[in-house]
């Protein structure tokens, strides 16, 4: 990855922020994006601690106009675009069916879907005139199964994984991989908030095969390998990065 410019959204925490690292380990110009600016201004100073170049630029990617300006800074700083993780999102509202409304429908699909969508825009176009890139989609393994409570969510993240696999189609007609990597439960801020008890965490961790909660940096490893030349004939797959998670 050494020299590649890669581009991640949702960066300043949790698995963002890990494969930010990651990638800046591995010798990448790294650009990572949210909407927080002293966070972001923090992380793009330890990656240049790290040793890589990096920057940071605010966007919201639920507005195309912000997505845009995102990806033309990045090629502006760096020249091109070689890696774009999409990975901000959010866990929404929980709750039954019977309960949503229009307004928690929104308020999920505007990040978790129409953010990836945006993001996958503007990225493929750079990609499409360089004949080169891939694209990494954080999904869930709840994009896989249903789940009771989270139904906005659970769509949201199938929403995602079809995205992916549609563009993987399409981009793969001018050299690009698209694919979807899909964790179980981590150790991040948006987990404890979904699970809101340590109960529902130690629940959660019981139904992967290896009864454990993973950590950010195995998501990121999985997204850095996606990424990288020895996954070089996968394309329009979901990656399950998930310790044998079966729902429930």
């Amino acid at each position: 990855m050494r020299n590649q410019t890669v581009l991640i959204t949702g960066a300043l925490t949790g698995i963002g922020r890990a494969t930010a690292i990651a990638f800046a380990k591995e010798g990448a110009n790294v650009v990572v994006s949210g909407r927080h600016e002293d966070k972001g201004q923090e992380l793009a100073a330890e990656l240049r601690g790290i040793g890589a170049q990096a920057e940071f630029i605010k966007a919201d990617i639920r507005h195309d106009e912000e997505v845009k300006s995102l990806v033309e800074g990045t090629v502006r700083r760096f020249g091109r675009l070689d890696v774009a993780v999409n990975n901000a999102g959010t866990e929404g509202r929980q709750g039954v069916v019977t309960e949503q409304t229009a307004e928690t429908y929104a308020a999920t699909f505007d990040t978790n879907v129409l953010g990836v969508l945006l993001s996958m825009k503007h990225e493929l176009r750079v990609m499409q005139a360089q004949r080169a890139g891939n694209v990494v989609n954080v999904s869930s393994a709840y994009g896989h199964i249903g789940a009771a409570y989270a139904s906005v969510y659970v769509a949201s993240k199938h929403a995602v994984e079809g995205l992916s696999k549609s563009a993987a189609l399409e981009a793969a007609n001018y050299g690009v991989r698209v694919n979807s990597l899909a964790p179980g439960p981590i150790e991040t801020g948006m987990l404890n908030r979904f699970t809101g008890t340590k109960e529902n965490k130690d629940s959660l961790a019981a139904e992967t095969a290896m009864k454990r909660i993973g950590t950010p940096e195995e998501i990121a490893d999985a997204i850095v390998f996606l990424a990288s030349s020895k996954a070089s004939f996968i394309t329009g797959k979901s990656l399950g990065v998930d310790g044998g998670f079966q729902g429930h």
